[in-house]
């Protein structure tokens, strides 16, 4: 079973729904959880802001912050996945934002990218997780590293999000 499968069959489970931001992996999240048969159980939709004016415009991404730091940001990538999700009306928002190459970006490396999830925010889950990854590879490569990556990190938490209620409904045990 895949990634993209596991992530639908948990969402499933829970009757979540999931929505993606992807910059750089320019729709390739979305292609991978649509290959799924039944994805549409879960899966809401995805927005492509390749565009830096559209990380605000369609995802909410503070300006400022765009501004200053530009869309190469773990706060930023923070932001795309919890505006995805408020903006799709997901429980889940998962995102990808980074340089694929084969320049550098706002002083990145090529294969600087950060990927990010937020949760539900009425089960009083974290606001959200990034994690920052450094690839090597062509552009392709690092594309795909970035959607195994973002997939990776929902199943963490998913995972994660299940032995907490597990234990909560055991007592703690």
């Amino acid at each position: 079973m895949t990634d993209a499968a596991r992530v639908l069959a948990l969402l499933a489970e829970r009757d979540h729904t999931l929505a993606a931001a992807e910059s750089l992996t320019g729709g390739l999240v979305a292609a991978e959880l649509t290959g799924v048969p039944g994805a549409s159980k879960a899966f809401q939709g995805s927005v492509t802001a390749y565009a830096t004016t559209l990380k605000h415009e369609l995802l909410g991404v503070d300006r400022a912050l765009l501004a200053e730091r530009g869309a190469v940001d773990p706060e930023v990538a923070l932001q795309m996945a919890a505006g995805v999700r408020d903006r799709l009306g997901a429980d889940w928002g998962i995102s990808t934002t980074g340089v694929a190459g084969p320049d550098p970006q706002d002083g990145h490396a090529v294969g600087t990218v950060y990927v990010a999830v937020a949760g539900p925010v009425a089960t009083g889950a974290r606001a959200g997780k990034v994690v920052s990854l450094r690839l090597n590879g062509d552009r392709a490569d690092i594309r795909r590293e970035s959607v195994r990556s973002v997939l990776e990190l929902l199943l963490e938490e998913l995972s994660g999000n299940a032995r907490a209620q597990d234990t909560e409904h055991n007592g703690g045990n």
